[in-house]
């Protein structure tokens, strides 16, 4: 059964999630400007600004007048912790039943694990 698709605020979020999980973004560092993440993902600047005002709202992030959103101490950990559950809650009950319903065992999923 397909996921209905999220809203573009949360794709832009999810996005930026990713940068940070990822290393590309780190603690102490800005998030792109609102009008270049607007542009290199071809969206609406309000659109943007609405997904950085979350992460506002979630305290990940500090504004600073005039220079920009910074993210704060700790919000890798809280975002890596909150990505986790929400895959292990949502989404890996569904992974678990399709690899149990295609007969794949534990060894061939072990192989195509790169970390």
């Amino acid at each position: 059964m397909p996921m209905p698709e999220r809203p573009v605020y949360l794709r832009l979020r999810d996005e930026i999630v990713a940068m940070i999980l990822d290393g590309r973004i780190r603690e102490g560092d800005a998030l792109p400007s609102v009008r270049a993440f607007a542009a290199e993902q071809g969206a609406n600047p309000l659109t943007v600004a609405k997904a950085y005002q979350s992460f506002q709202d979630d305290g990940l992030v500090t504004v600073r007048r005039g220079v920009g959103m910074f993210v704060e101490d700790g919000a890798t950990e809280r975002l890596r912790s909150a990505a986790r559950a929400q895959f292990l809650d949502g989404e890996w009950p569904a992974i678990a039943a399709r690899i149990r319903r295609l007969g794949i065992d534990a060894a061939d999923l072990l192989e195509r694990v790169q970390v």
